[in-house]
């Protein structure tokens, strides 16, 4: 199926998602037995794409290094008091085979899953990890020279970075970065390797099959610039590695979405080689820890680079929004990031304000009390920017003046707009916790005159504002908004 432009993507915790509908319906649930009544609820948030993270089969192995981890016991704990080894499922991320778990339904099963979302006229996202696959993966056995290998002195000199195989005695290194310790229960995919690139091409082919697009894990660390100093290699390949998978997909399936996490400024490199969205998570920080001028800094990239990032301010890596930003901000924040161009990313819970984040190996999390008054904000939220004008509307950055000649508050307010035609939606957020004024300038000439305008302000609906064309052109619209208040504002001629 075709995707939209600046779709909305909603991600899922597949084990713990099946698990919340296991005990709201009262017997086990699987992605084929999956209600429609649940489907029909994703329809009514306006979502483009399902994000279903942690479908392949988790790694026993893994399972059990997380059992016997006491770093990962503390998260398990503090995130689901009292938990029991039956719930903790292993990583999505040590991936032992790229076969749909059967305990979640299987291949047909999902195949089900997603025929439903396409019905609704949703497409399903699955996850890939380029970098590493399990520490009991088939490769270890089958196609060793798709690893990294190494020797009894590296074994000896860095055993919390490569381990020995049972079946074999072959010596792997393990997954990493360059700036973590590696991942025990992984094992690294070599790059450079004629034989890793053609596995890792046929598991890609094969995960497309079944999907409409994939969020490849940590997408920048498989680039041989990277790859290259992580595990000082001089043997670079002449072709990178995603220029051997990506043209192969687009081949087969030409509307097929791919999306990168990517980290250290590398976004732009990625989108190059073909990615059609990366994470944008140099704009999660800075609404988290800085403030609206690196904000709308940020928002000066050219926008053939912005209708290709990822905007988010949760999702399974991050802390909960809620617990991350506060009410008010995160509010702020979602407003912003949800109106912008490029795709938009919400993860289960944020829409209810979940306040617990649950480490990835667990399949399951506490109840929590839904916040009835979020729900109302998001559902406003997402149904205005599932609007035409958001996919096809021209986006522009508008600038706030101060109302009074000292009164620097204007400088908190973050406003842009996006225009259809006749169909202009602003967006004004005052991003910082203090009360601010100020007047927005519109560049509209057809302002011009003595008509009047009707701004109505689709999250608190029912009080809209009256404007004369020539006042707005002459001295824009003045706002007033409380700390991290918000508005979007639909525009339209007063009959």
């Amino acid at each position: 199926m075709r995707i939209p432009r600046n779709p909305l993507i909603y991600e899922i915790n597949t084990w713990v998602w099946l698990a919340d509908l296991s005990r709201r319906f009262g017997r086990p649930m699987t992605l084929g037995t999956v209600p429609s009544e649940v489907f029909d609820e994703l329809m009514a948030w306006r979502l483009h794409l399902v994000w279903a993270m942690g479908v392949w089969e988790r790694s026993p192995r893994g399972r059990q290094i997380a059992l016997e981890h006491a770093g990962l016991q503390f998260e398990f704990e503090r995130a689901l008091p009292g938990f029991t080894p039956e719930q903790v499922v292993g990583s999505p991320y040590a991936v032992h085979r790229y076969t749909v778990d059967t305990r979640l339904g299987g291949r047909d099963e999902l195949a089900s899953f997603r025929a439903r979302l396409h019905e609704r006229n949703i497409g399903l996202i699955l996850d890939y990890v380029p970098n590493h696959v399990a520490v009991d993966h088939p490769w270890t056995v089958e196609h060793p020279a798709a690893l990294v290998q190494g020797t009894e002195d590296d074994l000896a000199a860095r055993s919390g970075s490569y381990f020995r195989v049972p079946e074999n005695g072959l010596i792997f290194a393990h997954g990493r970065d360059p700036y973590w310790p590696a991942w025990t229960d992984t094992a690294q995919v070599d790059a450079f390797s004629a034989e890793g690139r053609e596995q890792s091409r046929a598991i890609v082919l094969d995960i497309a099959s079944q999907c409409d697009g994939i969020r490849c894990d940590m997408a920048m660390l498989v680039l041989n610039s990277v790859f290259s100093r992580v595990w000082d290699r001089p043997d670079v390949p002449d072709t990178e590695f995603w220029d051997e998978i990506i043209p192969a997909v687009k081949a087969r399936y030409p509307d097929f979405v791919l999306m990168a996490e990517v980290y250290w400024d590398m976004e732009a490199e990625l989108q190059a080689r073909g990615f059609d969205f990366t994470y944008d998570k140099r704009l999660y920080d800075r609404l988290l820890y800085e403030n609206v001028h690196t904000v709308r800094d940020h928002l000066l990239a050219a926008s053939s680079y912005q209708r290709k990032c990822v905007r988010f301010i949760e999702n399974h890596d991050e802390a909960r929004a809620l617990t991350a930003f506060g009410l008010e901000r995160s509010r702020a924040a979602a407003t912003i990031i949800a109106a912008l161009p490029g795709a938009k990313l919400f993860h289960d819970g944020q829409f209810e304000g979940r306040r617990v984040r649950i480490p990835v190996q667990l399949g399951e999390r506490p109840a929590e009390t839904p916040l009835e008054y979020l729900i109302t904000f998001y559902r406003r939220l997402l149904t205005e920017v599932s609007a035409a004008s958001y996919r096809e509307g021209v986006f522009m950055a508008l600038a706030a003046q101060p109302i009074l000649g000292s009164d620097t508050g204007h400088e908190n307010i973050l406003a842009f707009a996006w225009a259809l035609g006749e169909d202009w939606r602003i967006v004004v957020v005052n991003y910082s916790d203090q009360p601010v004024k100020g007047r927005i300038l519109l560049p509209r000439p057809a302002f011009a005159g003595l008509a009047s305008w009707r701004f109505d302000d689709v999250l608190h609906p029912g009080n809209p504002v009256l404007r004369t064309g020539d006042d707005l052109l002459i001295g824009g619209l003045p706002v007033e908004l409380p700390g991290y208040g918000a508005q979007i504002l639909v525009v339209m001629k007063s009959q």
